[in-house]
């Protein structure tokens, strides 16, 4: 079977498209859920929570320094992701206490 010109344009482009999605898909993994963060199905930002008590807050308030202060000269975008994370955590938190 041979293959238009088109056809083949067509699947390098719907290839492009997954990849992208895949690709996607993996950095929000690395920034919710990353695999070496998660032993025996502990999470560790639980773990820390647990450790940590109070003091839980700046542990995620030096988190959201850190990945601000790096992002431009390491993962860019993906340290964004990973700060925002940490301040979505920290609001959770600071809600979660008024009730």
């Amino acid at each position: 079977m041979n293959a238009s010109i088109k056809d083949i344009i067509d699947f390098e482009k719907d290839s492009e498209s997954s990849s992208k999605m895949v690709n996607r898909e993996l950095v929000e993994e690395m920034v919710n859920h990353p695999p070496h963060y998660n032993q025996r199905g502990i999470e560790c930002i639980d773990a820390i929570e647990a450790a940590t008590d109070s003091g839980f807050e700046y542990y995620l308030q030096g988190n959201i320094m850190k990945y601000i202060w790096r992002y431009r000269y390491k993962n860019g975008v993906e340290d964004l992701k990973k700060a925002k994370w940490y301040l979505d955590k920290l609001i959770e938190i600071k809600n979660d206490n008024k009730s």
